[in-house]
């Protein structure tokens, strides 16, 4: 069952990375929140250079499709990125940002390495920075007016790409916390997924 799990939620954040890449080049927007893309592909490079250091498991080739897939879709943040902002962000600034985001997001990644060793890291680090995704969609929607640079099947399939292993580690590996926070992933979740079907329908407001 763990490794079934493990397969749904790989599988479904793949479709979830390979979908921002496509909306991403399609609306000229980045389709995954800044904060939550800096942790993801920190997360990610760590963990795929380390499942190939150390063997690679179900889990680990997942890691290493999306670190690649994540590169990708950080290109498409940082050609597109700044048309987010106001105008007053210049080019200079905006890279400047984006530098600061991607060093934090790896310093804290390696500081819940120190703080609770490899495995316990791994997964508290991911649900935490889940949850910070989940509500940062929420705060995407709203900011951009709509659903430009965003899709029902990202956020369906990041729904069940975190359902999944919730279950797994938090249900079967009896985590209250692992599951607590992916819980509480899965309520921004289906409110994200609410917002963008509402948005879908005829007469919705657009921008």
């Amino acid at each position: 069952m763990i490794l079934f799990l493990t397969i749904v939620s790989g599988l479904a954040w793949t479709a979830v990375y390979v979908d921002a890449i496509r909306i991403g080049f399609k609306d000229r927007s980045y389709a995954i929140p800044a904060a939550a893309l800096a942790l993801n592909f920190a997360w990610e490079a760590i963990y795929a250079a380390r499942s190939i250091a150390t063997g690679v498991t179900a889990q680990g080739v997942f890691n290493i499709a999306w670190g690649l897939a994540d590169v990708v879709i950080v290109y498409t943040f940082l050609k597109f990125g700044r048309s987010e902002l106001p105008g007053w962000v210049t080019r200079r600034l905006f890279i400047g940002w984006a530098l600061l985001l991607g060093v934090t997001a790896f310093a804290v990644q390696l500081l819940f390495v120190v703080q609770f060793g490899w495995d316990d890291a791994a997964r508290y680090a991911a649900f935490l920075q889940n949850l910070l995704m989940s509500g940062l969609f929420i705060a995407m929607f709203a900011a951009r007016g709509g659903s430009r640079g965003q899709t029902l099947l990202i956020a369906v399939a990041k729904w069940i790409g975190t359902l999944a292993p919730t279950i797994a580690l938090g249900w079967y590996g009896n985590s209250p916390l692992i599951l607590g926070v992916g819980m509480l992933c899965c309520v921004f979740d289906l409110v994200y997924i609410g917002l963008l079907w509402r948005a879908r329908q005829p007469g919705a407001t657009r921008r």
